[in-house]
């Protein structure tokens, strides 16, 4: 099993509020919705069409306010996602992504750098979305 680790990303905001966020696919509708085909999205399932194929995930396990795990449903490559956060204080959070995958030496060579950058580019993107995102 294969590990992908994001750089970790300080969001001035509450761990609370930002699970409240990463814990529900359709709180990213408005984010997602316009960068993907088909997307469809309840608070424990999405789902979207990358490269021609129809991609499922569920949220797996959800221990508020400290991490989310997502799954994927019914495609080739077995994974789990996982979104953590750390409480440093009442604003200030820091959040991590962490990818587990089974890919065998040519999938890895092939595509581990690229799933390295993504995941690291997602991280990158919740933070300065989050820090951006007006205070409620």
């Amino acid at each position: 099993m294969q590990e992908y680790i994001s750089k970790q990303h300080r969001i001035l905001r509450p761990a609370e509020q930002i699970y409240a966020l990463v814990s529900r696919f359709d709180n990213l509708t408005p984010a997602v919705a316009d960068r993907v085909e088909a997307w469809q999205a309840d608070a424990d399932t999405c789902s979207f069409k990358a490269k021609g194929f129809t991609v499922k995930l569920r949220m797996d396990e959800k221990v508020a306010p400290k991490h989310v795990k997502i799954v994927g449903d019914g495609i080739p490559m077995d994974f789990a996602f996982w979104i953590q956060l750390h409480k440093v204080s009442d604003t200030d959070t820091r959040l991590r992504l962490v990818l587990h995958t089974e890919l065998n030496m040519m999938m890895k060579m092939m595509i581990g750098g690229k799933l390295q950058g993504a995941v690291d580019q997602i991280a990158e993107g919740i933070a300065r979305a989050m820090n951006a995102a007006p205070q409620y």
